[in-house]
């Protein structure tokens, strides 16, 4: 049983210490400000009449037990609580109730620091999503821009998409901050999906022009796959490859196609080229035998030691060679490279021997050992002259200068005799 009910019933009838009962049934309560009418009660006792008038208080007491727990627990916006306590705050100072209604008010009025605080709460949570929502929208914005100013036409657009979703999801800002960004944002949006366009409509051009000049190779290729003309069609169909290559992609549900007409094309003459080269091969294959045997005679004559009998012996295994006529593809190289290898060691003994006997060396070097044979003697002369002045630094320099003159000439003597 509370307080106020215990008090009440304590009471002598038709009083207790926040109401009393008139004689002529009025009810009243009292207040701060004196006692107040709160109605009248003829049905019954007084007792009964203040029981009545308790009641209300009891419910407007829940209220506001009520009202304290949701501001408490922050479930009511600051504006709609300040509202609620208004509203139950009037219904409290004119209840017709007996009760503690000072006290009630001022549990209300309790109330208005902690909405205030709340509010406040409120208010900086608000500012720091804003700030937040606008860091993250500028954030947008700029990947727009670039998205908007790339290439990327496979992922961009889905990218563009995210961004708009991520947008929406976000509070509004202020409305000339939120309008300024989301021009920004539309117009980056508008601008990629516009170059995005043109560059699909360009791509679809060049890869029709593509197929036009794609259908014109796969002919052309068709129209050579029988020729017999080895080299020279092969030397055409690396042409049409070049420019099968430059032309780009054609569209896809014709590309795979065309390339399926022109490398079948190409199969079929190199096939057929491959084929008749392995008929050839087969049949060069006793030439390939008749050269290995020249081959071991002509390699026989390394080292060289008579020149001119070497030299007549190779020219007939020359003649023999170029008679034996082609060889298997796969042998000519092996082949080429060793007769050449016996070639060119015969080739360097006879220009050894030249270098040893050419006649413009020979004369050269006669020339030589004349001009320092003159010079020899002009500076003996000199010397005997100043021997017999007695000039003895004169005999000293004129000495060494005939030492060196006589060294240079036994070095062209030795050469000259190399062209002997």
């Amino acid at each position: 049983m509370s307080a106020d009910k215990q008090s009440r019933d304590d009471s002598a009838p038709g009083q207790q210490p926040w109401g009393r009962v008139a004689e002529d049934g009025t009810v009243y309560v009292r207040t701060a400000d004196g006692e107040r009418s709160v109605g009248s009660y003829e049905a019954g006792t007084p007792a009964e009449a203040l029981e009545f008038f308790a009641k209300r208080f009891e419910e407007l007491e829940g209220k506001v037990h009520l009202l304290e727990q949701r501001v408490a627990s922050g479930r009511l916006a600051p504006e709609e609580a300040t509202s609620s306590i208004k509203s139950l705050r009037e219904q409290v100072v004119d209840a017709h109730a007996v009760g503690d209604l000072v006290s009630l008010a001022g549990r209300l009025d309790a109330l208005a620091p902690v909405v205030a605080a709340q509010r406040s709460a409120r208010r900086e949570e608000r500012a720091q999503k804003t700030a937040e929502s606008k860091a993250e929208k500028e954030k947008l914005v700029a990947e727009a821009e670039r998205l908007a100013e790339s290439s990327d036409w496979r992922n961009g657009a889905n990218r563009l998409r995210d961004l708009l979703a991520t947008w929406k999801d976000l509070p509004r800002l202020d409305r000339a901050t939120d309008d300024a960004l989301w021009r920004r944002f539309s117009t980056a949006r508008t601008t990629y999906t516009r170059h995005r366009k043109a560059h699909f409509a360009e791509e679809h051009e060049r890869r029709d022009g593509a197929r036009v000049i794609k259908e014109r190779l796969a002919k052309e290729a068709e129209a050579l796959s029988s020729s017999t003309e080895w080299g020279p069609t092969a030397g055409k169909y690396r042409d049409l490859m070049r420019d099968w290559k430059a032309a780009g992609p054609a569209p896809r549900e014709v590309d795979d196609q065309l390339w399926q007409r022109f490398r079948g094309a190409q199969d079929t003459f190199f096939g057929a080229r491959d084929a008749a080269n392995a008929a050839l091969d087969e049949e060069f294959a006793g030439n390939a035998e008749v050269k290995e045997a020249i081959l071991v005679e002509a390699e026989a004559l390394l080292p060289v030691r008579d020149l001119d009998a070497t030299k007549k012996t190779f020219r007939d295994l020359a003649e023999r060679w170029d008679a034996a006529g082609k060889v298997p593809r796969d042998r000519m190289k092996d082949l080429e490279a060793r007769i050449r290898k016996v070639e060119q060691a015969i080739r360097a003994v006879e220009d050894e021997q030249w270098s040893k006997s050419d006649p413009e060396k020979s004369a050269r070097a006669d020339d030589m050992i004349g001009k320092l044979e003159a010079g020899i003697a002009e500076t003996q002369a000199k010397l005997d002259k100043a021997r017999a002045a007695g000039d003895d630094r004169k005999v000293k320099d004129l000495e060494g200068e005939l030492a060196n003159k006589q060294a240079f000439l036994d070095m062209a003597k030795k050469a000259a005799a190399d062209f002997s």
